[in-house]
């Protein structure tokens, strides 16, 4: 006898209904929708150390981003049959089309492969080519919920099934309401929908070949009339011949309740995962439980909640259950109550609760024995030791580089980082000093594709990185990238890779004539120096290739910065304002003293654009190297009748780049300054206006400011006010001995 058991994925009614079935039927095997490549991880149901929500993983070696999850929750239907089948010794298999020919299908389709497994839910929205399966393409269930009165097919399948204990008939039901559905569906279904049914149709013939007598199958709600009337086996042999088929292989990995959710993308997911596992555990709780766990998290949050509150909240839902003609109440009394009794009203609390309690943040977990890639199995190793559990929920972690523990980390976080197995993001750090880190932590399921993907690369979470960057570094053509990737590696500790990277960047250095490319790597290269003290890094490597390109910008520079456009020069200006950072930071005086020789070359250059000879000049005064009356001369120079009015606004936009304060302090300069625009007529003015306003803008509004009132002072910059006193002196000194005698000052007689 042959047992059609139409489901709906993840709904505890129905994982109900089909466990007490099963224990009542006692099937001598039960075949389950699913992978078939997945039937030797079947063993592994029932362990005491596979705690769901898992997911079983099938992908393409060759290729991991082709891949399809299989989550199952403890109150999946498909769960407790296989563990009904695991816990009695009876057999059971999936019974799905093989992956390995699915993705084929997908392939040859040119479409990106399904990542998760087709449902009751997501049937039809992947193929409505013709015009006239669009108006189809929803939910399924919501025609039935419709036909009922109901605007949500959530939440009538919910109360139509999810809440019902013990209900044999309803799986002839679902089967029947299903049939009256792909009855009124237009058009055909495609290829891979008709192949899947017709391997399922192939797998109970099997079955019965094999003779077991009393067989039970459990699907998707969908699929259910497609098994119960089948075609002739010479059809279905006849449409699944010639397949295309590639090789897969499968894996447990722990899944996650948010991802089990429908508002993660997930197809054939639910709104409210931790809700239904509430539901499952108690199905016979009438709002108590479920209102306890509400007051427990809020108390948590420091939020106050007595039991008053949740006795006046149980008692509205049920009373909300019984004006809607509803046998007990379901989520939305219970939230509806929560939001009026515990929330006063307001929706924000809701939010919580939803993200806590409704959707819940648990995640499964799998047994270490569970065969693995090599790097998931290092991984998981350094998790432990390391004491960074994988959760679903973020978590932040202040790490203090001083400490060894800490200091192994940081070292594995950004290992994993350089695989693009981005589990840590660092976050930015207030403060000085290099010995602090700060990473925020969240694991998700997506991530086991990741690893199994860089697996490849080695056994190990240093082999495969070191291999990893090495074979960037060495494709690499930019000094911008490899000098990025350079500054990532060395906080890994990976030594082979960071010669690698220093290597490339010397050729490319060597092979690179733009001084400008020069510029803009080495601050990040003197921001990797840093590490050194720190993580104990050997940095002169990177020294010694900073110095040479430090010498070649030294010589190049001034020839670059001749003839060069408006918004070139901007550009330059930023590399200079970095470069000149970099060497503050490096603090050695054989460099520093060259840099300065550069910038003299270049502030005094002829032919230098004027906006960087004016840069160039201000730099010279920062270094003090330019001051007093030097530096009123070179500044009366640029600003004299002898320049050119356009090349005198560019010249002094550049000297006073991001910051006038030297014009606040330096009336000499602020004189200068003041007395070139008074020489300039209507047109000149008008012409380099913008200019100077662009000069102006960059200044930040304190400065503007006070600038504006020394203008209106004439130059002083000081304004005097006279401060008209109302204090009645004589009343006040009545008052003073009593002050002094509170202050225990003694006053002369």
């Amino acid at each position: 006898m042959i047992h059609i058991l139409g489901i709906r994925h993840h709904g505890p009614g129905s994982a109900r209904n089909v466990k007490e079935f099963l224990e009542k039927v006692k099937p001598d095997i039960v075949l389950v929708e699913g992978p078939p490549e997945a039937d030797p991880l079947l063993q592994w149901v029932n362990h005491e150390a596979l705690k769901p929500p898992v997911a079983i993983l099938v992908y393409q070696p060759d290729d991991p981003q082709r891949s399809s999850f299989y989550p199952f929750a403890e109150f999946s239907p498909e769960w407790q049959a296989i563990a009904y089948a695991r816990r009695n010794n009876i057999h059971v298999r999936f019974m799905d089309l093989p992956i390995s020919h699915q993705v084929a299908l997908e392939k040859e389709k040119k479409e990106p492969p399904v990542a998760v497994e087709p449902s009751v839910n997501n049937y039809i929205i992947r193929n409505n080519e013709a015009g006239d399966k669009i108006a189809f393409a929803k939910d399924p269930i919501s025609y039935l919920a419709e036909a009922a009165g109901y605007e949500d097919g959530e939440k009538w399948w919910e109360h139509m099934f999810e809440h019902r204990q013990s209900n044999e008939q309803v799986f002839e039901a679902v089967t029947e309401a299903m049939q009256v559905l792909r009855e009124t569906m237009p058009g055909k279904e495609d290829r891979a929908e008709q192949c899947r049914e017709a391997w399922m149709r192939k797998t109970i013939r099997q079955a019965e070949k094999e003779m077991f007598r009393n067989i039970a199958v459990i699907c998707g709600a969908w699929h259910a009339p497609a098994l119960v009337n089948m075609p002739s086996a010479k059809e279905d042999n006849e449409l699944l011949k010639g397949l295309p088929k590639v090789k897969v292989e499968c894996t447990w990995i722990p899944w996650t309740y948010s991802r089990l959710s429908y508002y993660s993308g997930y197809g054939a997911g639910i709104g409210s995962p931790g809700w239904y596992d509430h539901v499952w555990h108690y199905p016979h709780d009438d709002g108590t439980r479920w209102m306890a766990k509400v007051a427990q998290l809020f108390r948590t949050k420091q939020m106050d909640t007595s039991v008053a509150h949740v006795i006046e909240a149980v008692r509205l839902a049920e009373s909300l259950a019984s004006m809607r003609n509803l046998y007990k109440a379901g989520l939305e009394e219970l939230n509806e109550a929560t939001r009026t009794v515990l929330c006063n009203g307001e929706s924000i609390q809701m939010q919580l609760i939803n993200d806590e309690l409704i959707v819940s943040n648990r995640i499964g977990e799998v047994p270490q024995e569970i065969p693995k890639p090599p790097l998931q199995l290092d991984i998981e190793k350094l998790q432990k030791r390391l004491r960074l559990p994988a959760a679903a929920d973020f978590k932040d972690y202040t790490l203090d580089l001083r400490k060894e523990n800490d200091l192994e980390r940081s070292i594995f976080l950004h290992r994993l980082q350089l695989l693009e197995i981005n589990w840590g993001e660092r976050q930015e750090v207030t403060g000085k000093g290099t010995f602090k880190e700060q990473w925020r932590l969240q694991w998700s399921p997506e991530l086991s594709i990741n690893i199994i993907e860089k697996g490849n690369w080695g056994n190990t979470v240093a082999e495969a990185a070191e291999k990893f960057v090495m074979a960037k570094a060495g494709d690499a053509d930019s000094l911008s990238v490899v000098t990025e990737l350079l500054e990532n590696t060395i906080p890994a500790e990976l030594h082979r890779a960071v010669e690698t990277c220093i290597q490339r960047i010397n050729n490319l250095a060597a092979a690179s004539g733009d001084v400008i490319q020069l510029m803009e790597v080495v601050p990040g290269l003197v921001q990797a120096t840093r590490y050194g003290s720190v993580r104990k890094t050997d940095a002169d490597l990177v020294m010694g290739i900073v110095n040479s390109m430090l010498t070649r910008i030294y010589v190049s520079l001034p020839a670059a910065c001749t003839a060069v456009s408006d918004d070139a020069a901007q550009k330059l200006l930023e590399f200079f304002f970095k470069l000149n950072d970099a060497v503050n930071v490096l603090q050695q005086s054989d460099i520093t003293s060259q840099w300065q020789q550069t910038l003299q070359a270049i502030a005094t250059g002829g032919n230098t654009t004027p906006t960087i000879a004016g840069y160039a000049t201000r730099l010279l005064a920062d270094y003090k190297l330019l001051e007093g009356e030097a530096l009123v001369r070179v500044f009366h120079y640029a600003m004299s009748s002898a320049t050119p009015p356009d090349k005198a606004a560019a010249w002094l936009e550049g000297f006073l780049k991001g910051s006038g304060t030297i014009l606040l302090i330096d009336n000499d300069l602020w004189n200068l300054v003041n007395n070139w625009v008074d020489t300039l007529d209507e047109e000149t003015f008008t012409r380099v206006l913008p200019l100077l306003r662009r000069t102006f803008a960059g200044f930040s509004s304190p400065e503007r400011k006070k600038l504006g009132e020394k203008v209106k002072t004439g130059g002083s910059g000081t304004t005097v006010k006279q401060v008209e006193s109302n204090i009645d002196e004589e009343r006040a000194k009545r008052g003073l001995p009593v002050i002094m005698q509170l202050l225990g000052i003694k006053t002369k007689p």
